[in-house]
């Protein structure tokens, strides 16, 4: 086989290997960024949980103004009932008592309403900072777990990329370029097999000129229906030495 087809071939299993690293670091993450996101979802709801509470006591504040309002327009009323002289005075002042008095009514309601809204909201936050220190605890000793993962999967990375670099320091630039600009757009199937005649990138059958030149294996041949870098199989080779001695 020509000296920089296998060049190409072993230069893009390890960009196949260095491609694999982001599903890798991704796994290694997983449990980590779990716990994270329940971490900044329970904080959210915390926030959002507090932010109930002041609602609902400015809301409360709201009805005890009027509460004070409506009290003091009752001992209006009140004084009132001496001043008043016709029937037709005295139902409309009992009308306008009768008013506030609902309204006072509704207001002391809309109070005991919000407190028990706020006391029930208070005891939600008591369980979400539970909740949310148990994630942290959780989250310490996941995240030293995954550190060592990490770096594990660092060193082996850097092993590769090495690797490559030394690969790259042996080969001829206009290789390089030419594998690049067939990668852009083939990434991980920039060089591929043949087999039974066929390109294993396009599966398109190839004729049997081109298929000859990927026998010989003395140059470099591309696809001619997708251009990507092809070479014959290895295995296959060995199958029909192996059927031969048979």
């Amino acid at each position: 086989m020509n000296k920089y087809l296998e060049q190409l071939i072993q230069l893009q299993k390890i960009d196949i290997e260095i491609d694999s690293f982001e599903p890798r670091i991704a796994k290694a993450r997983a449990t980590l960024d779990g716990i994270l996101e329940q971490q900044e979802s329970v904080s959210k709801n915390i926030e959002a949980t507090t932010e109930a509470i002041t609602d609902a006591e400015l809301k409360k504040r709201k009805n005890e103004l009027h509460l004070e309002e409506l009290n003091e327009k009752l001992k209006e009323i009140s004084s009132k009932g001496d001043e008043v002289k016709t029937e037709k005075e005295i139902k409309a002042l009992q009308l306008e008592e009768d008013i506030a008095k609902e309204q006072v009514d509704f207001a002391n309601e809309e109070i005991e309403r919000f407190d028990r809204l706020k006391e029930s909201k208070e005891g939600e936050i008591v369980e979400l900072n539970a909740k949310l220190e148990e994630l942290k605890e959780q989250s310490i000793a996941i995240e030293i777990e995954t550190s060592q993962k990490l770096e594990e999967i660092e060193k082996d990375r850097l092993k590769v990329f090495t690797n490559k670099e030394k690969l790259l320091s042996q080969m001829t630039q206009n290789i390089i370029i030419f594998y690049e600009k067939v990668r852009r757009w083939a990434k991980n199937t920039t060089v591929v097999a043949v087999k039974k005649q066929a390109c294993y990138g396009c599966y398109m059958r190839l004729n049997d000129h081109t298929y000859a030149e990927i026998v010989r294996g003395e140059e470099i041949t591309t696809c001619t229906h997708c251009g990507r870098i092809l070479y014959k199989e290895v295995e296959e080779e060995k199958e029909d030495d192996s059927t031969k001695e048979a």
